[in-house]
């Protein structure tokens, strides 16, 4: 007599339930949406499916948001590269190989804030991952997980700068305030090779001595507020999902210096552009910087610098003055910090834990 299929059921949850207590168990990727930080994205969906279908214990499981730094000079950018295009790895690569050595059970994936082209540096980027050890360990400190990356990425110019726990619904990006860039110009460089060692690749020089800085400063301010920045967007970025009205908070024009002013043996002047929006487009602070720069070695009047902006189309910018990728930085990414707040259980639990995160 066959048995039903009830009898079959139960019978199969008790041979499998202890073979997935002790094995990995691959599970097919679910998309799905969910609400973070009051937008919508599309998730991946590991060990959640797992966790609910065999009742895995996922207590010690943690997510994190991690504030890294990177000279971008040998990397392809931010994100990840896929394999078949693999001429250089991007700085996430670099992070989830560190991330890996960590040995999680999960499988590793971040996502990050700010995605910056090839060359260009950051001071102060973001991500967000799961982690969850192995053996029942509790989440890792916070301290502790800063070193242990770091001692990973030793070999790169790559450094995590600080690391905190957070909701698991957060999100590096769409939690995002606002990003920080600073482009800097180094003023009066007839040849590359008069730049300090502390300072090549890492600004744009320019035989100019002087600047019409009261222009550019003109051109700036219309810039700041909401436009349609069509016209300052790379060309080949066309994304019809993107909106291309931008808010931007902050254009400011500045006196800067060199890194090594102290030491140098003679003067060099610099001018610091900073911009501050919750977003940008694909090179847009680039294109944006190189215009402001026209206006300011007299090539472009202010008026020309407004109907390029009122173009609203990014064949319209001449390709000569896009800034180069060397002197752009991220500076800042800022989020609310009750978004970065864990709940009060969670808390507790961290605290309670954080003696034997060391292992």
């Amino acid at each position: 007599m066959s048995a039903s299929p009830r009898v079959c059921k139960v019978v199969l949850h008790r041979l499998l339930v202890p073979v997935i207590s002790h094995r990995r168990v691959n599970v097919k990727v679910v998309t799905v949406k969910r609400n973070f930080c009051n937008e919508t994205f599309k998730r991946e969906q590991y060990d959640k499916d797992v966790s609910k279908t065999f009742g895995e214990n996922m207590h010690n499981r943690a997510r994190y948001v991690i504030f890294f730094q990177y000279i971008g000079t040998q990397y392809s950018g931010a994100v990840k590269v896929p394999s078949c295009q693999l001429v250089r790895k991007g700085v996430q690569d670099h992070l989830e190989d560190a991330i890996r050595k960590l040995k999680p059970l999960n499988q590793v994936s971040m996502t990050v804030s700010s995605r910056t082209d090839r060359g260009v540096h950051a001071l102060s980027n973001s991500a967000h991952f799961d982690l969850q050890r192995q053996n029942n360990k509790p989440p890792f400190s916070e301290d502790i997980l800063v070193e242990a990356l770091n001692f990973h990425l030793r070999a790169e110019q790559i450094g995590i700068t600080r690391a905190q726990r957070v909701p698991e619904n957060f999100h590096a990006r769409y939690c995002a305030q606002s990003r920080t860039y600073v482009y800097r110009i180094a003023l009066g460089i007839s040849h590359h090779s008069l730049i300090p060692l502390t300072d090549q690749h890492l600004c744009w020089s320019i035989p100019n001595t002087e600047l019409d800085v009261g222009a550019m400063r003109e051109a700036a301010a219309l810039l700041v507020g909401t436009h349609d920045f069509s016209s300052f967007k790379a060309a080949n970025s066309d994304d019809p999902s993107k909106s291309l009205v931008k808010t931007l908070d902050v254009v400011s024009i500045q006196p800067g210096s060199s890194f090594a002013r102290a030491h140098f043996h003679r003067e060099m002047a610099f001018l610091e552009l900073t911009f501050t929006s919750r977003s940008f487009l694909y090179k847009q602070v680039r294109r944006m910087t190189g215009a402001l720069v026209a206006v300011g070695r007299g090539k472009r009047s202010v008026l020309q610098l407004h109907e390029l902006l009122l173009a609203r189309d990014s064949l319209a910018f001449p390709n000569f003055m896009l800034a180069p990728a060397d002197g752009l930085f991220l500076t800042k990414v800022a989020y609310r910090e009750t978004d970065l707040q864990l709940s009060q259980q969670t808390s507790e639990e961290r605290f309670i834990s954080s003696g034997n995160s060391e292992e």
